[in-house]
């Protein structure tokens, strides 16, 4: 395992589309684990292949600190509902913005075993599971900000609970 650098906003493999993985390989194992790894230490809740330089459908997230999730080749089959809220990414570390998302997400991925699965999410998990798969499409949530871009010790006290 091994932490990896995160590519920040500005590196452009972030405005790329990412190839479908067709196996798991041991190098997309170490992967897989490389980025839980980096995701972990870096503080956040999900974490794409291409911020870590890596041009493939890959997405790990883990909201809750228990439940790790691996979707290769996700595809967002519903969604519903709306939420608003303050986003960040570990590719803009120290900003966040408002971004409305769907508050219910249902996604069709492969597990690291490439056994293709079901996940469905609510509130932070389909935030996550929005963001992450945007980046697989070269797309940053600076792009859906609405308002102001902020760093992370200006926010407006009135405003943390958008």
């Amino acid at each position: 395992m091994a932490i990896r650098n995160v590519r920040i906003q500005g590196d452009k493999v972030l405005e790329k589309k990412c190839k479908e993985v067709k196996e798991v390989t041991p190098r997309i194992r170490t992967l897989i684990d490389d980025m839980f790894d980096t995701m972990y230490e870096e503080g956040g809740v999900g974490l794409a292949a291409p911020q870590v330089g890596i041009l493939k459908r890959i997405v790990v997230i883990d909201t809750t600190g228990e439940e790790p999730h691996v979707l290769i080749n996700p595809v967002i089959e519903e969604t519903s509902g709306e939420q608003r809220g303050y986003e960040g990414c570990l590719s803009l570390p120290g900003k966040s913005g408002i971004v409305t998302r769907p508050n219910y997400v249902r996604v069709r991925a492969f597990d690291e075993n490439m056994q293709e699965y079901v996940l469905e999410g609510t509130e932070l998990l389909a935030r996550a599971i929005c963001h992450e798969c945007d980046h697989l499409e070269g797309i940053m949530y600076t792009s859906k900000v609405e308002g102001k871009l902020y760093d992370n010790s200006e926010i407006p006290e009135e405003e943390e609970e958008a």
